[in-house]
């Protein structure tokens, strides 16, 4: 694998860092490319260099948030659920910036649908309507009802402004979901 130039990492991490500002601060739909600019101190060009436009740059930022989440998935995949989701508050705790811009805002809700998206798909093998609680219910409907659940767990907990600790959070989510799931 090549190594990747440090002043690309540099630069490409300013701008995903103003991006996340912006957002704070405004709609997504208004920032400008000039905005990013002027945010990063990089120049338009630079910014083209790197990304198609403001949404290429977004969509790169939450790609790699939801990768990094499914790695964590398969890293707790033998793990109960409450230590699997003391794995995913962790990671939550520490890109705080991200997932509360992302969730507490009604700047990106792309990245709410994604987040969601990749719940449902996550939570597919999770859920067993074969046979005990969950015996004889509509199996789409009980991952769409755990997946929006947790979405809007999350969300509520970033909106709210955290609290509780993500290591409470993590038992609640994670004896909810051993409610649900086993």
């Amino acid at each position: 694998m090549p190594k990747v130039d440090r002043r690309i990492l540099k630069t490409q991490e300013a701008l995903k860092t103003a991006i996340l500002e912006l957002m704070t601060e405004k709609s997504f739909d208004d920032i400008t490319i000039q905005d990013l600019s002027d945010r990063a101190n990089v120049s338009r060009g630079t910014i083209y260099l790197h990304y198609m436009d403001k949404y290429d740059l977004l969509d790169k930022l939450i790609q790699t948030h939801i990768e990094e989440l499914r790695v964590r998935c398969a890293a707790a995949a033998d793990l109960d659920f409450v230590t699997g989701s003391v794995i995913w508050t962790e990671y939550f705790e520490s890109n705080y910036a991200f997932f509360s811009t992302m969730l507490a805002s009604k700047g990106a809700p792309f990245f709410r649908t994604r987040f969601l998206e990749f719940l449902i798909e996550e939570f597919q093998d999770e859920v067993d309507n074969a046979q005990g609680k969950n015996e004889g219910l509509n199996k789409d409907l009980v991952v769409q009802f755990v997946a929006s659940s947790y979405v809007g767990v999350v969300e509520w907990w970033f909106t709210n402004e955290r609290p509780v600790t993500h290591i409470v959070l993590a038992e609640q989510l994670g004896g909810l979901l051993e409610r649900i799931c086993e």
